[in-house]
């Protein structure tokens, strides 16, 4: 028995110095980063400017991996049953945890539970567009329009459940109009459709937007911060442009799966707190009429389960539901 047992402590010590080396060395290999959204969009911007400077700060590979659909259920879920050894992360946003987690009436993972927060990257507006050839060239035109179609103008979005749909119903809730929604596979492929003539009017993240807006093929109405944004300066705020008080923001941060262990954590909130510091990501977010921001993972988390209260309340007033 006793020869047993000391050849049990002596694996369970090697295990433990095995695992604590693996950490010591860490990273060893190529990190994942995982979103859940199509190329294009603020996510898939967001992660290959982290990616390439995690690859310049910590000498591996960070790929870039999308896997959309299911209203990023499936990505999350993808992270939630990943190896918690620091080399699948997620670049998660408002759509991911705090709405999908009162959206959805059963998920096969848990938001809070089956996640390891590890740092916020960066805070985004929306931008409120609609095609030139609709009759309108304000906020307060458009819901005065939809006012007099109700039901009749269609509006489009980058998937059932997401920040974009969520943030047109709180709109149409706010200003009492109906419009019908037709969702599309992420934020691009929506703007592709408002440009085509297929929808009037899309909420949309900045990097499809500004572009568009830029060269006179879309109209611009309203940022959803709650105040203008250096990248539009002349688009007012959707709060300033009639509908007082609203806000629909939108963060994307870096999570993985629960049971990192704490010194990989750590290392990559100091390593993100770097990049979020450096000039070239602060550009690229300016660019965008993004800003930066970082926490704890401590901070992180508590952040997270705030959010979904607070989303949750949303969902709930605007009626919006996922079976």
């Amino acid at each position: 028995m006793f020869r047993l047992a000391l050849i049990l402590g002596v694996a369970a010590a090697g295990l433990a110095s095995g695992s604590a080396s693996a950490q010591a060395d860490y990273p060893g290999k190529p990190i994942r980063l995982v979103h859940g959204f199509t190329p294009g969009g603020i996510s898939d911007v967001l992660a290959r400017a982290i990616g390439a400077k995690l690859h310049a700060a910590m000498g591996q590979q960070v790929p870039v991996d999308s896997r959309p659909g299911a209203g990023t259920t499936i990505a999350s879920d993808i992270i939630a049953k990943s190896l918690p050894d620091g080399y699948t992360l997620f670049m998660q946003d408002i759509t991911t945890h705090a709405i999908n987690a009162s959206l959805y009436r059963k998920l096969p993972y848990d938001s809070i539970r089956d996640f390891t927060a590890i740092s916020l990257v960066a805070t985004t507006p929306l931008m409120l567009l609609v095609h030139p050839s609709l009759p309108v060239t304000s906020l307060k035109e458009l819901i005065a329009l939809a006012k007099s179609r109700p039901g009749q103008i269609i509006y489009a979005s980058s998937g059932n459940g997401t920040i974009l749909h969520l943030s047109m119903e709180r709109l149409k809730s706010m200003a009492g109009i109906d419009m019908v929604h037709v969702p599309y596979k992420g934020s691009p492929q929506a703007v592709q459709g408002l440009m085509g003539g297929e929808v009037a009017v899309s909420f949309s993240t900045m990097p499809p937007a500004l572009p568009n807006v830029k060269a006179g093929r879309l109209r611009a109405l309203g940022v959803t911060t709650a105040k203008r944004v250096s990248a539009a300066p002349g688009v007012p705020t959707i709060s300033e442009a009639g509908l007082k008080g609203y806000e629909m923001v939108l963060y994307s941060g870096i999570l993985g799966p629960a049971g990192i262990p704490r010194e990989i954590v750590n290392k990559l909130n100091a390593e993100l707190a770097k990049v979020v510091a450096a000039a070239d990501y602060r550009q690229t977010l300016v660019a965008l009429g993004a800003e930066p921001i970082t926490m704890t993972p401590e901070q992180f988390a508590a952040h997270l389960r705030s959010e979904i209260d607070r989303l949750g309340a949303i969902v709930k007033a605007v009626g919006a539901r996922v079976d």
